[in-house]
């Protein structure tokens, strides 16, 4: 991610110990980063120069979109920190997909199960469900994959986490030059 600094920006860090400012600022950078991320699962859109809203789930009913554990939420963090630069990423192997779409097509290798099957279901006197189902076993088999997974970007570059990461130096240089007198 390349900021461009407007202003006055550069002439100000000229005038403080550049590698001491940027070395004690550069974390709060990657937890700004982080935070913005993690503001995408609840805010349910990619917001660059415009918000992109996410697509909606086929099925509503079954809860938020791309939270389900909420693995994916919470293993976005610093990967990697330098002097100039920090990183944010994850580890979980599904993150790509989700994050830039695409295509899923493979065969699955499906295991052996018991699937518990209820008739129609009627109610009782006080208005409980009765009726008893069946159990059905299921042979291990093969299935064939073909799913479309619609963009829902949470990482990457945005024009507005550089504006805010822009403003939180600019803040933190202007405390760094009143508290130096520089």
């Amino acid at each position: 991610m390349n900021i461009e600094f407007r202003g006055d920006f550069l002439e100000r860090l000229r005038r403080v110990n550049k590698s001491a400012f940027l070395n004690r600022c550069i974390g709060q950078v990657g937890v700004i980063a982080v935070n913005f991320s993690k503001e995408r699962f609840v805010q349910k859109n990619w917001a660059d120069r415009n918000r992109e809203t996410w697509a909606p789930r086929k099925r509503p009913a079954r809860g938020s979109i791309l939270v389900r554990s909420a693995r994916l939420k919470r293993s976005i963090r610093k990967i990697a920190q330098g002097s100039y630069y920090v990183y944010i990423g994850t580890d979980v192997p599904y993150a790509q997909i989700h994050n830039e779409g695409g295509n899923i097509n493979k065969t699955v290798n499906v295991k052996a199960f018991t699937r518990r099957t209820s008739p129609r279901r009627t109610r009782n006197s006080r208005g409980r469900n009765e009726g008893g189902g069946s159990t059905q076993n299921v042979k291990a088999h093969t299935r064939r994959m073909n799913i479309r997974m619609p963009k829902r970007q949470f990482l990457g570059e945005s024009a507005l986490l550089n504006r805010r990461i822009e403003r939180f130096l600019s803040k933190e240089l202007d405390k760094e030059i009143s508290r130096n007198g520089a």
